[in-house]
């Protein structure tokens, strides 16, 4: 399978290590910002075509799929014009920053009947897994969910620590993460609400948000965000179910009480990245929908949508 990656940067690179650990696959272009440091890149992991252009890259010979591990604001034009090329695609979360973009994606990957998936990492963690295989067979259900995301980013850096072209944003990225795995486990949200701080005067976003979210079975979640917060960094999940807690930390997982879950055999690799890569790859050998498509996650981006409104005051 011949496979292009758009985003030579600190997360593409993470592509990079799981597509190399899945038989069957070559990454035949690259398509970064810069064309000097894409070619560094393109350079250590043996990829034939460094290239700014998208297009230089979708026009490739063969070329069946593409991932988008780009800046949030161009994920929903280049998954169009991945799908209107006729490729798979793959784009990192988020699928858009817009619930209209969101959708748009939605109805072309609809109409063309390609693999379309959307890089909801955590449906894919080890660590959640277990917490959702048990869910499926009956022995809990979630209660609660706390959730607290937190960087400190007060500059626009990225996850290397180097300058960032473009700027984050925590309700339609972070966010993003957890409303979907909110749903994936308990169920359909059927009520959210959300209040900011202080707008950031050079980055133009809100640095603290919180967000509370309802699913239809009567579980609640409480979500925590932000970019002020010196201390542990990354997303920290607490599951509060009927029958114990646990807090999954990546793809790592304790009880309430710190003890370490062990998590072999949920899945062929302790990597959600990888596991999330060999989805995507597997649904197109198989021709299947696969987890995480864009239909599925679109009800995220819907909540998304309503929260952006109740923040600027439009509701």
């Amino acid at each position: 399978m011949k496979v292009a990656l758009a985003g030579a940067g600190a997360f593409g690179e993470k592509h990079l290590d799981a597509l190399a650990r899945i038989d069957g696959v070559e990454v035949v272009g690259l398509v970064g910002r810069t064309l000097e440091s894409t070619q560094k890149v393109a350079e250590k992991y043996g990829i034939g075509l460094a290239t700014t252009e998208l297009d230089e890259a979708l026009a490739q010979p063969g070329l069946d799929a593409v991932i988008l591990a780009t800046p949030t604001q161009l994920h929903a034009s280049q998954a169009l014009a991945c799908l209107n090329a006729g490729k798979h695609v793959q784009v990192e979360i988020p699928l858009a920053d817009s619930l209209a973009d969101a959708e748009a994606v939605a109805a072309r990957a609809a109409e063309t009947g390609l693999v379309a998936m959307v890089g909801h990492t955590r449906r894919f963690n080890p660590s959640h897994q277990y917490i959702h295989n048990r869910i499926q067979a009956g022995e809990l259900s979630v209660q609660q969910m706390d959730v607290q995301t937190y960087f400190f980013r007060r500059t626009n850096i990225n996850a290397k620590g180097e300058p960032r072209s473009w700027t984050d944003h925590l309700l339609w990225h972070h966010a993003a993460h957890t409303v979907d795995l909110f749903a994936w486990q308990a169920g359909p949200i059927v009520e959210a609400h959300a209040m900011q701080g202080p707008i950031h005067p050079d980055l133009g976003i809100a640095m603290d948000i919180s967000i509370q979210l309802k699913a239809e079975s009567g579980a609640i979640c409480t979500l925590s965000l932000s970019f002020n917060n010196d201390g542990p960094l990354g997303t920290f999940f607490r599951y509060i179910c009927d029958n114990g807690t646990w807090i999954a930390r990546y793809d790592d997982l304790v009880t309430g009480r710190e003890e370490a879950v062990d998590l072999t055999g949920v899945a062929v690799s302790s990597n959600g990245i990888e596991l999330q890569d060999r989805e995507f790859v597997s649904a197109i050998r198989e021709g299947r929908e696969p987890r995480a498509s864009v239909a599925q996650v679109l009800p995220c981006y819907r909540v998304l949508g309503a929260l952006e409104k109740q923040l600027a005051g439009k509701v």
